[in-house]
């Protein structure tokens, strides 16, 4: 990759030292106009994960889970300062610093987690990318042949790589990328900011318990969220279990792929190469920081909020008429009522029926089952419906009134296109930087393209591997093994800046030193709280034989790796 040019830092270095001697105003300005960075990492995290770990929060707990994406966001900024200090200051890239210094088992895992979570991610946004074409951007829609599916992600993949073409250039090529990221991000931002706006114009949110949804409650990891316990409270105590226990394992599953879209594995790979890339030293350290800010958390949190809150005002605790009706025939016709909806009711109302789905009943035997179903309160049926994973597209609905129908479906959907269009460009970037470093390159040439290829052309071919109704709870998945892989990074990074050998006389000291440690390590503990639930329960997960043999199978790698890492620390070489 061509580096920044000497001159070009050096002009940037001073513009920055003279700001700063002006004034904050000036300051102010003149990190805007360098920023770059934290835009890079607000394209990766504004992506599918982020749409559909908005979503599902709203549809479960409404506005009562803001502040869930709040505080991820807020830890993520924590770990990517210290790591942005800790390259900044030492001019190195991290991998041969982990290996060298701390401990190559951690080094090697921080690599290899990041491309799997590369490779893996890359599905769902080329899947989100083709909904968004299909559904509202093209006319007449694409059809769902997997001909085409294949044919339009290759074709948005050349789209990509024509873009990374910009960044690979440098000099003003890097610029028209960097412009290209910002203005994407910011046509993601006004769109679901839009949303928000109309809704509120209207008078329907109740915004003070949207404020009180930002302050963080804790028993939601236990405990159904929001309008929910309301309906449970009217059931009997057998119908209360069932469902408590089906609202908390998904949302909990959902708090957790959010939790880990705010900061993924790769992105922490990400913050120091693309600063090293563009030829920053220590003198750019605050930037940094404020760049985490302006071009990371700020449209995160508004892009995340503005989900939550329209799912939660458009699906939390609601039914539509027909889902309502006790009349079986009428019951049937309901749009939610497909998926896994139909097994989870016949789950409530057959309990001896454990694990068999409603498809596999002879035609009587389903009557009576949908009969007992349809009879069901109405307080099961809107549970019911908060568990059916919708697709963002219908949040498009609550622009209708202000733009007209076909309107609102054209801008929504090119929010949700550019939330994973540009997704797509920044991992491929990533595998670029991993791959260099796996065969010891700097990130140019050959060997980076072929890394930026390697996720880009895996992720276009999701119409084999992966295909759902609800394509964006693909996203979830993928979050929820991302955040078992995390604290592999929060960990390593938190070694990294306590290391005297790698920091040297830059090691924090003081009060200085015990503020950082301190919101590192509660980062820390959140990952590893949140990537132990994440395994705990895919492991007994009972009523997914699938998804308990994977938990199974990756407690066996984890313990596996564990042992390695123990090892690991005789292997890292030590400092002369």
């Amino acid at each position: 990759m061509v580096e920044s040019s000497d001159l070009g830092v050096q002009r940037d270095r001073q513009l920055l030292q003279q700001a700063q001697a002006t004034g904050p105003l000036a300051a102010l300005g003149c990190c805007f106009r360098l920023s770059g960075p934290g835009f890079l990492q607000s394209a990766i995290t504004l992506g599918s994960g982020s749409l559909a770990g908005a979503l599902f929060l709203g549809i479960l707990g409404g506005p009562s889970l803001l502040w869930l994406q709040l505080a991820a966001i807020l830890m993520g900024v924590v770990m990517l300062s210290a790591i942005s200090y800790v390259t900044l200051t030492t001019g190195e890239r991290p991998f041969g610093l982990i290996n060298r210094h701390i401990n190559p088992v951690l080094g090697w895992g921080w690599l290899i987690a990041t491309c799997m979570a590369n490779i893996i991610w890359c599905m769902p946004q080329f899947s989100l990318c083709y909904e968004a074409l299909d559904l509202t951007l093209v006319p007449g829609g694409l059809g769902d042949a997997t001909s085409m599916k294949l044919a339009v992600s290759f074709g948005l993949l050349l789209l990509a790589i024509g873009v990374l073409y910009f960044n690979l250039k440098g000099g003003l090529a890097a610029k028209i990328f960097d412009w290209i990221l910002k203005a994407l991000i910011g046509m993601i931002v006004l769109c679901f900011f839009g949303v928000v706006i109309y809704l509120s114009s209207q008078g329907v949110l109740d915004w003070g318990q949207i404020l009180v949804g930002f302050v963080p409650d804790f028993s939601q990891w236990t405990q159904a969220a929001g309008g929910m316990q309301t309906l449970l409270g009217g059931l009997s105590d057998h119908a209360r279990d069932f469902w408590q226990q089906r609202l908390v394992l998904e949302q909990r599953a959902v708090m957790i792929g959010a939790a880990a879209t705010a900061v993924g594995i790769n992105m922490t790979f990400l913050m120091p190469y693309s600063l090293l890339q563009r030829g920053w030293d220590r003198t750019f350290r605050g930037l940094a920081r404020f760049d985490l800010g302006l071009g990371m958390a700020i449209p995160y949190v508004l892009v995340t909020s503005c989900v939550v809150i329209a799912a939660g005002h458009a699906f939390h605790g609601k039914a539509d008429d027909a889902l309502l009706s006790n009349d079986p025939i009428q019951f049937q016709t309901s749009p939610v009522f497909v998926g896994s909806m139909p097994d989870t009711l016949l789950a409530r109302v057959r309990p001896d029926l454990k694990g068999t789905s409603l498809a596999a009943l002879s035609e009587a035997e389903q009557k009576v089952a949908i009969a007992e179903m349809a009879a069901l309160p109405p307080e099961e049926k809107q549970i019911a419906s908060s568990l059916v994973r919708r697709t963002a597209f219908k949040l498009s609905t609550a622009l209708a009134p202000l733009l007209g129908a076909d309107r609102a479906k054209w801008v929504f959907g090119l929010g949700v296109f550019g939330m994973g269009f540009s997704t797509i460009i920044i991992l491929m970037l990533i595998n670029g930087f991993a791959v260099s470093e796996v065969v010891g390159r700097s990130p140019q040439g050959a060997v980076f393209v072929a890394g930026c290829l390697l996720a880009g052309a895996a992720g276009a071919l999701w119409p084999m591997i992966w295909d759902d109704q609800a394509k964006l709870w693909l996203a979830i998945l993928a979050s929820s093994f991302g955040m078992m892989l995390l604290p592999i990074a929060y960990i390593t990074f938190f070694m990294l800046l306590n290391s005297s050998a790698v920091m040297g006389a830059d090691l924090p000291q003081g009060a200085r030193r015990w503020i950082w440690n301190l919101l590192m390590g509660i980062s820390v503990v959140g990952a590893l709280i949140a990537a132990g639930t994440a395994l705990y329960d895919k492991v007994t997960n009972t009523g997914s034989t699938t998804a308990e043999l994977a938990g199974k199978v990756v407690l066996g790698m984890g313990a596996i790796y564990f042992c390695l890492v123990l090892v690991g620390f005789k292997w890292r070489e030590k400092p002369a």
